[in-house]
């Protein structure tokens, strides 16, 4: 075999291991999983955390999505914003929510693309007819098997003057006990230094799809909104100055991204309070 070939052997040969990882990470990518991280060992209360659905679809009648959802059982779901979306139809999510909101306390909050759609007000009016309780800069206080929570909640801050989303943090805080189990339900994971002001045991967020493409094995995104290149916050608990945990959703979005996932599979996150 001359040189000549030798060498277009092991082009060819690498880009077949381009191609397989390029294959690879787009599968794994498709396939949402559920992820179980652990806030209160052995809690009493079992939540669901979904964000970022933009009412991609899953299934006939979003059919895996709810077994996710049936598997888990739990007593609480959370919507962290996203859940519709600004290009497609509104079909798939309101399949999901009408199912849910029959079997599950369930709590809402806008994202950005609830905005961008124009029709954010109709969004959340129809979420609320459901049964479903939309948070706007508001506390919802809620005993579940004997423990008692204060879950607020604030809208996305597309299209808002920083001091109304700021007031609306304030009044939300302002419905909290220092006795009760509180948590924040809001998009953004980026606005850390506005949840340090408030002593939040957990708050949930999502936004920033796992940076888009992970890089393997370090779990390190590469591109978030409104983070830019190697974001901070795109997966898993982090802790913050004053104490309070943030939780960060990969989410569940796939056909509505112009840029495919790569190696960050949609998540469902379960968790203990």
């Amino acid at each position: 075999m001359s040189t000549k070939d030798k060498k277009t052997g092991r082009l060819g040969k690498i880009l077949a291991v381009i191609l397989f990882v390029l294959v690879l990470g787009w599968v794994i990518s498709w396939i949402p999983g559920t992820t179980e991280l652990e806030v209160v060992p052995d809690g009493d209360v079992k939540c669901v955390l979904i964000t970022d659905l933009h009412s991609c679809y899953y299934g006939r009648n979003m059919s895996s999505l709810m077994k996710m959802v049936e598997k888990a059982d739990p007593d609480i779901i959370f919507l962290s914003g996203d859940i519709f979306d600004d290009k497609l139809s509104d079909d798939n999510t309101k399949e999901f929510l009408e199912q849910i909101a029959d079997e599950y306390i369930c709590y809402y909050v806008t994202g950005n693309h609830e905005y961008w759609s124009g029709r954010v007000d109709e969004m959340c009016a129809y979420t609320e007819s459901l049964g479903i309780t939309v948070l706007r800069g508001e506390c919802s206080t809620i005993e579940v098997n004997g423990k008692i929570i204060d879950v607020c909640g604030v809208d996305d801050p597309t299209d808002m003057p920083e001091a109304s989303w700021k007031s609306q943090l304030e009044v939300a805080w302002e419905g909290t006990s220092p006795e009760h189990y509180k948590i924040l339900l809001s998009h953004r994971p980026e606005r850390v230094e506005a949840y340090e002001e408030y002593d939040y045991d957990l708050i949930l967020t999502g936004h920033a799809h796992g940076g888009q493409i992970m890089i393997p094995f370090t779990g390190r995104g590469v591109l978030a909104p409104d983070q830019r290149l190697f974001p901070k916050y795109v997966d898993g608990i982090y802790e913050l100055s004053n104490g309070s945990r943030m939780m960060v959703s990969r989410g569940l979005a796939r056909e509505s991204t112009p840029l495919p996932r790569f190696f960050n599979n949609p998540e469902m996150i379960v968790f203990d309070i």
